[in-house]
């Protein structure tokens, strides 16, 4: 840790922030390098990283994972009867085919969807919450609310609006690059 920021901290007494200790080292070593760019990438990583635990600690006294919640939560979103097609949850989840074919066995097996053949094409087979299914997705998906307006208490509205438009350009980058 650089002497500046160490100083810094212990100063302030405050919340010990990597990101800065790093770009700080960067301008210490490579005085040629512009690391405005991994200031806002290193953070992303980080906050990444502890959103997927924190939601990890939510899912594991039941036995999920998070793909399989994100089938059971868009299950729900998409509204009664709660049944979309493998095709239609593969895409919403981005899933491969047999990563769904696997996930969804194990949500049938925990009695959390049930499988049915589609009325309009009896050669597929649909997903559908069943109550079970309906009573741990609605009850997930509030802890999942709840833990992001924890994470985004310390943000205004207008702070929130900003950064989901600047982390949208972000992802829209991302996508043509």
């Amino acid at each position: 840790m650089s002497k500046s920021v160490r100083k810094q901290a212990q100063e302030e007494e405050s919340y010990f922030d990597l990101i800065d200790v790093l770009i700080d080292d960067w301008h210490r070593e490579r005085p040629d390098l512009d690391p405005d760019a991994m200031n806002v990438v290193g953070r992303i990583f980080r906050v990444s990283r502890q959103l997927n635990d924190r939601m990890h600690e939510i899912l594991q006294p039941h036995g999920l994972l998070y793909s399989e919640f994100d089938v059971l939560a868009t299950l729900r979103r998409s509204g009664a009867p709660y049944e979309l097609t493998p095709t239609q949850l593969q895409d919403a989840v981005v899933l491969t085919s047999g990563a769904m074919t696997a996930l969804l066995d194990r949500l049938t097996s925990r009695k959390l969807i049930k499988r049915n053949r589609n009325a309009e094409d009896r050669r597929s087979t649909t997903a559908q919450l069943t109550a079970k299914g309906l009573n741990l997705a609605n009850k997930l998906i509030g802890l999942r609310f709840e833990e992001a307006a924890l994470v985004c208490k310390g943000l205004n509205r207008s702070d929130r609006n900003d950064l989901a438009r600047i982390l949208r350009a972000m992802e829209h980058t991302l996508h043509s690059v």
